[in-house]
């Protein structure tokens, strides 16, 4: 074997600090809070064909989360900008239901530029809400919500990419853009992370009359429990040997 071998399995067992040659890639995401006061919302080709090659989740599990994703905007009162890739062709258009949410909102539809940065009039729709936080989800996870979050890292902005929203062909996929993401500086967080931080106290508005409902609808573990609670106030009562 050759003398470069042993010199590279030598290094590969040696203290990091003595292995030059080794690049350890920082960590770049620092806590920020989301302040919904500074922060717009972007739904990124989130189309009934493209629905298609999503793997990672299970078809009604995924609607739920896209849907979720975009109900952000309006309980939140997000500035909220749409985009589609294409929805002449089997993309598809968006699903009714987003539209419904969202009848003022600016939808951009692209005509070929497949990082929705490299379209003008969406750059301009995101300069236009004067907003510096990014909460975003698209499909793929690996080209329409990664391209799309870079580029804005690059230009500055913080991002927040809902990753339940986000769908790939495979686990792994989403996975490894995750992962390319968040060294970049990306925040990858589950939908109830990003209501939590936009809401911050149940008794501020939106509070508890308002993310209650919300959770009942799209995260139902959370509603469940409210429900059951509900349930235990107006007609529970503790059986034998049950703990209290």
């Amino acid at each position: 074997m050759s003398g470069e071998y042993y010199s590279s399995l030598s290094a590969a067992n040696a203290p990091v600090d003595q292995c030059p040659s080794i690049i350890i890639a920082p960590n770049l995401t620092t806590f920020e809070r989301i302040d919904k006061d500074n922060a717009m919302l972007l739904v990124v080709d989130m189309q009934i064909g493209l629905f298609e090659v999503v793997r990672d989740y299970q078809p009604d599990e995924y609607k739920n989360n896209i849907l979720a994703h975009a109900a952000l905007g309006k309980v939140f009162n997000l500035p909220t900008i749409l985009t589609t890739s294409t929805q002449q062709g089997p993309n598809g258009p968006l699903p009714k239901e987003i539209i419904e949410m969202h009848p003022s909102a600016p939808l951009i539809k692209r005509q070929g530029e497949v990082n929705a940065w490299d379209n003008a009039d969406f750059r301009a729709a995101v300069k236009a809400t004067g907003k510096k936080q990014v909460i975003m989800a698209g499909i793929t996870t690996d080209v329409c919500t990664t391209f799309l979050a870079l580029s804005l890292i690059e230009e500055g902005y913080t991002v927040f990419a809902n990753h339940e929203a986000s769908g790939a062909a495979s686990r792994r996929i989403a996975d490894e853009a995750n992962a390319r993401m968040r060294q970049a500086g990306v925040h990858i967080l589950s939908m109830f992370a990003i209501a939590c931080d936009l809401m911050r106290n149940w008794t501020y508005t939106p509070g508890a009359p308002q993310m209650l409902p919300f959770f009942d609808r799209y995260f139902s573990v959370y509603g469940y429990l409210t429900r059951g609670h509900d349930a235990a106030i107006e007609s529970g009562q503790i059986l034998p040997g049950e703990s209290q």
